[in-house]
Parts: C-alpha cells; sequence; structure tokens
C-alpha cells in the first residue's frame, strides 16, 4: 500500500476524546481504547496539506464556502452514488446530530413522537427526549445473525403514536446494515402513506463492504427526495470529526425554510475556515487514500472474524455490510450486563462502547472500532481471550 495505515500513532495528551478523558469517564487508565468512532491513522496527505496551509495564513476570520466547495461535494455524491443534488439544497452544519436536533425542532412540536430503529446510535434518543418529544422505537429483529425491519411494527407504532419524524440511520451504527433498495422504497412508501418526514442519517456511506450498495435515501423515489433531509460528511470518511463540518441536502423548499429558520434562531451561522477547506479538499483529493483505507478496513475485519471464531467463540461477529464499527453478540458468555463490563473493562483492560447504551435491545452485545492498526486489534483480542479464559 502507498499509506501506511499499520503505523501506531500516540494520540495521547492531544487532549483527544477517545484516550485523554480515561479517568473523566471513569475508565481504568491502562485500558485500550476502541469505543468513539474516530480513526486511528492520519488523514488524506491533500487534506492535512490544506490544513497546514491555512494554519500557517495566520488570519482565521469568518469563512465561507464558493463554488468550488459545492461543485467538489457533489461530484463525490453525483460519482459515488448516482446522486446529482442542486446547490439550493445545501445546508452546512457543524455537525449531523446537530442537523437532527435542528430537524426535530424545525419540524415537530413538544410532545410530538419521533421514531427511531434500536439498537441505534445513542445520541439519537438524547436528542429526542432532551428536546421534550416522545421517543417511539420500532425495534430492529435479529434472525440468524442478522437484522431485519419489522415493517409491520413500524406501521402500527405510527399510527398508535402519530409520529411526525423518523430519523433512519443508512448504513446502521451499531448493526452494520446496509439497507437494501427495497428496504427503503418500503419505509418510504409508508412514511408518505402517514405524511411523516424523514431524516437519514448516512454518515457511514463510504464504508460499504463487497457485495452491497448504499443508496441514498432520496434516490429511491422521486417523492422520498421531497420527503426527507439528507446527512453528510466526511468526517467519518476522512477522519475529520473534530473540524466539525456536515453538508445536509434539503430538496424541499419548505422543509428547508423551516430548517434555516430554526438554525437562525439558535445564532449559528458559518462553519470554521479549515472544516470548510479540509471537507473540499478531501473530495477533491482522497479518492486513492479512501480506496487503500477500505482495503485495510476489510483485512481488520477478517481477522477479527478469523479470531472469533477460533478463539472466542461464544462471542459471535454480526456481520457488518458496512461502517468500520463491528457489533459484537457477547451473549454466548452468560453473563449480566455488570458482569460483561466488568470482563471488558477491568479484565480485559478494553474501553468499548457497552451494548445497552444502543437501547435495551443491545445488552448483552459490545460495538468495537476496528480502524485502528492490526497490532491493536491484536492486542485487543489477547486481552479480550486472555480475560475469558481466566473466568
Amino acid at each position: 500500500m502507498k499509506y501506511d495505515f499499520d503505523e501506531i500513532i500516540d494520540r495521547r495528551n492531544t487532549d483527544c476524546l477517545k484516550y485523554d478523558f480515561t479517568a473523566e469517564r471513569g475508565m481504568p487508565e491502562d485500558v485500550l481504547s476502541l469505543w468513539v468512532a474516530d480513526m486511528d491513522f492520519r488523514t488524506a496527505p491533500g487534506i492535512i496539506e490544506r490544513a497546514v496551509e491555512d494554519a500557517q495564513f495566520g488570519i482565521y476570520g469568518y469563512t465561507e464556502s464558493k463554488d468550488d466547495y459545492f461543485r467538489a461535494v457533489a461530484a463525490w455524491y453525483a460519482d459515488y452514488f448516482d446522486w446529482k443534488v442542486e446547490k439550493s439544497w445545501l445546508v452546512k452544519t457543524p455537525g449531523i446530530v446537530f442537523a437532527i436536533s435542528t430537524a426535530i425542532q424545525a419540524l415537530t412540536q413538544k410532545g410530538d413522537a419521533v421514531m427511531i430503529q434500536q439498537p441505534v446510535y445513542y445520541p439519537f434518543s438524547a436528542v429526542i427526549k432532551d428536546n421534550d418529544r416522545t421517543l417511539v422505537n420500532n425495534e430492529l429483529v435479529l434472525k440468524e445473525g442478522h437484522y431485519e425491519i419489522d415493517f409491520d411494527d413500524f406501521e402500527q407504532k405510527i399510527i398508535e403514536n402519530k409520529v411526525k419524524l423518523f430519523v433512519l440511520c443508512s448504513p446502521h451504527n451499531p448493526v452494520g446494515r446496509v439497507w437494501t433498495i427495497e428496504e427503503l422504497r418500503r419505509l418510504g412508501e409508508i412514511c408518505l402513506k402517514y405524511d411523516v418526514k424523514v431524516v437519514s442519517d448516512e454518515i457511514h456511506s463510504d464504508f460499504v463492504y463487497e457485495g452491497r450498495k448504499h443508496y441514498v435515501f432520496a434516490t429511491v423515489d422521486s417523492a422520498f427526495e421531497q420527503n426527507s433531509i439528507i446527512c453528510t460528511a466526511p468526517s467519518k470518511t476522512f477522519n475529520l470529526a473534530g473540524l466539525q463540518a456536515s453538508n445536509i441536502f434539503i430538496p424541499n423548499p419548505q422543509i428547508r425554510k423551516a430548517f434555516e429558520r430554526q438554525i437562525s434562531a439558535v445564532g449559528y451561522s458559518q462553519l470554521n475556515m479549515i472544516g470548510l477547506h479540509a471537507c473540499q479538499a478531501a473530495y477533491e483529493t482522497g479518492r486513492e487514500w479512501l480506496e487503500e483505507l477500505k482495503a485495510y478496513l476489510k483485512g481488520n475485519l477478517d481477522y477479527v472474524r478469523d479470531y472469533l471464531e477460533k478463539n472466542i467463540p461464544h462471542i459471535k461477529l454480526i456481520e457488518p455490510e458496512g461502517t468500520y464499527l463491528i457489533w459484537l453478540d457477547c451473549r454466548g458468555l452468560g453473563l449480566s450486563e455488570e458482569k460483561l463490563e466488568e470482563l471488558i473493562v477491568h479484565k480485559a483492560k478494553l474501553w468499548l462502547d457497552a451494548g445497552a447504551i444502543f437501547g435495551k435491545a443491545g445488552e448483552g452485545f459490545e460495538r468495537i472500532n476496528i480502524a485502528c492498526p492490526r497490532a491493536v486489534l491484536e492486542e485487543a483480542m489477547k486481552r479480550l481471550r486472555g480475560a475469558i479464559d481466566r473466568m
């Protein structure tokens, strides 16, 4: 490979959330961190060069994007996902969770029902509850190691709760599903039938494994395009989360106006200069780096799958179709939630994301971030096996 993803980079003492806040988060100092969803790899060289150029310029004033920014983003979605976006649709935000919260405030009232599909990225439930909306859960169904949507329950919950908004996670974090076009169409048709707006979080769309295809929700049907807010960002793809730049596409002018009015109400305006320029550089120069990264991540996934099968058969990998986050079924260990956390954190000395934080359906599971050098994964698996052997 041209890029060295095996390099172990010490991120400690950089105010890094993943490594520098063990004590603040109640973790032992010597845990190995594979939890929060950022990568332990340096980003693509073209992005670094642009950030250095900005830093050396020395003036960090108010910044806005020009047409070349939109052309870079639009070209990416046209080439990778066959989605032709219009400039008027684009609203930039500092993050996708910020955008979801904004959509909830713009399109629903206090007490209104908002639906999600747990086990799912835990900030979804937080922003629903913190905005005084009613959380409705269409729980995903695990069948023979594969998660499916209960469409009958989905429709019934909408009817019973008068759901106003549905937050879709596509590809799904943490279970790794890449929804088929048929699944997306059925979801979209039910939402149209009951006038439920859709916010689709597609931040992991660039990480899809061989044999799967990501469909932007808005491309499935022109009617879906007018009923949805599509949330995108370069942050997971190019490890830019700390630069806070997301691209939110809202084709429907009425929905977009309501969304923009809510952003104005909280007093937010432009993104930061380095974030804007990093996003543009990523989409203009980062393709080769990304393709090598995806090949490396596939190797990491293959390693974990093989290791578990041979050495820890009581833990089952839920085979991911996308994302660099893997979902492990630890129920075969026969441990309570408390005992499982004791095993993972204090005996194996691993900092993972406990499945329970993704909803009750996540109890007995753990989420691991495999976007790290292979040697780190090898150490993590060795620690896990050693802790289980000592049970």
